[in-house]
């Protein structure tokens, strides 16, 4: 193990072979489990008009399952977190997504709206911990100026796992049924967490698939063997960007979670769409969030070699600005398709912004990414609720007064037009500061970021 970064330059000068690329293949392997992440987490959406039918719940009852998942998510993410700053992504990440595994499949055996609630609370609970440690590897595996690229890769194959889901699942659950299907989905989490913890290793300087010239261009991180401080809480409560992100994040989960659970279902029983066909319309909005964070990470590459914050600050604004225009252009149309695609359209500007969202995070978090992160990412949790919640509510409470089709299901996504403009005034206004002072290169000062 080298202990300084002039050890790390020797040792690559002495070492006449070009750098080795093992940490694309990390980046490989966390895109797989981003994409199962996701898979699992998003083909609730596809099977909730058919548990809805099977178990005889209402649209209410429904939204609080699905909330079990969201409050679990949200309570568990600084505690798992941190728990990946004390011990190593490698043995947090496979412990975790063995957990979630099983109760995706588990999610199969409910009989019952309790039932529902535990499992699904529970399968939260694992989940939680997936991007604060992802965030972690990325923060040790990567230099700063491939991590635009690298978020943005990332995040592009969670979205596309979530693509994947509705559709996969429409057509599982028509073949197979609604309780096999989660089985099926949660066997592929157990198959990666057992290659995970065969081949990675959370310090790049012990794997053996690496050289020291990669070692030297990733540059000094730290590891799970370094000494971890105290979290200086005072400071994370007084800091603007915190806050801003952490609100900027609630605001963002009010939006995704719309799509995330109760969307099939909006289009079936709001606009008359088939199942297959809702499946399809899913997928294709996931697939445009897929392809919206792969270009926001290229264009924050682009941003950062810029330089300055107003750069972020504009494409942050300016992207949720579009969504909300696209998302009106969605509501005023009365073909499905053409709805289903100014939706689509409207969530790769939002997903877009999702690596600038990391980036900030990240940059502003030091030493104690692995909580911080999972603190802000966390407030999504407030967003993920609420949306979860008013959709079936207000789809219930309307129902009652004789309302239907799309006079039932229509009003949540004016509240969301009103959530996206609010985020895009937050990004235009966000200041970049860290929770506590790092040590700088000579030259390298905090207003580089």
């Amino acid at each position: 193990m080298r202990d300084t970064a002039s050890d790390l330059s020797d040792a690559a000068h002495s070492d006449l072979s070009p750098p080795t690329r093992t940490r694309f293949v990390v980046l490989g392997v966390l895109c797989l489990l981003s994409g199962v992440l996701y898979l699992d987490r998003i083909c609730i959406s596809a099977a909730l008009p058919s548990i809805k039918t099977d178990l005889k719940l209402s649209n209410t009852e429904a939204s609080y399952f699905t909330m079990a998942f969201t409050l679990a998510y949200g309570l568990f993410e600084i505690p798992t977190g941190r728990w990946g700053d004390r011990i190593g992504g490698r043995r947090v990440l496979t412990r975790i997504s063995l957990w979630w595994s099983a109760f995706t499949a588990l999610t199969g055996a409910c009989y019952g709206l309790w039932s529902l609630i535990t499992v699904r609370f529970l399968f939260g609970a694992g989940e939680a911990g997936a991007f604060p440690n992802v965030a972690r590897v990325l923060s040790r595996w990567f230099p700063d100026a491939e991590r635009g690229r690298v978020q943005g890769v990332l995040l592009a194959a969670s979205q596309a796992g979530g693509a994947l889901a509705p559709f996969l699942a429409a057509v599982l659950i028509q073949n197979i049924g609604w309780r096999l299907t989660f089985v099926a989905f949660g066997g592929v989490g157990v198959v990666w967490a057992a290659g995970f913890w065969w081949w990675f290793r959370d310090d790049p300087a012990t794997h053996p698939a690496v050289n020291a010239a990669e070692v030297a261009h990733i540059g000094r991180r730290a590891t799970s063997g370094d000494v971890h401080t105290n979290i200086p809480w005072a400071a994370v409560v007084k800091n603007p960007s915190v806050w801003f992100l952490s609100i900027i994040m609630t605001f963002a989960s009010f939006n995704s979670y719309i799509y995330f659970t109760w969307f099939p279902t909006i289009l079936m029983e709001g606009r008359g769409v088939e199942k297959i066909e809702a499946g399809k319309m899913a997928s294709m909005v996931l697939a445009f969030s897929a392809i919206g964070t792969f270009a926001g990470g290229m264009i924050l590459d682009l941003v950062v070699a810029g330089g300055g914050m107003a750069r972020r600050r504009l494409l942050g604004g300016c992207s949720f600005f579009a969504a909300a225009g696209l998302l009106s252009c969605a509501l005023l149309s009365r073909d499905p398709w053409l709805a289903a695609l100014f939706t689509a359209l409207s969530c790769f500007m939002t997903q877009a912004t999702l690596p600038l969202w990391w980036s900030c995070t990240i940059g502003i978090s030091g030493k104690h990414v692995g909580a911080l992160f999972g603190l802000m990412n966390s407030c999504g949790t407030v967003g993920a609720l609420s949306s979860q919640y008013l959709i079936g509510a207000i789809a219930d409470w309307l129902g009652a007064k004789g309302y239907t089709g799309r006079e039932q299901w229509d009003p949540v996504f004016y509240i969301n037009i009103g959530v996206l403009i609010a985020a895009g005034l937050l990004w235009s206004t966000f200041r970049f500061v860290l929770v506590e002072p790092l040590e700088h290169p000579e030259g390298e000062t905090d207003a580089d970021h």
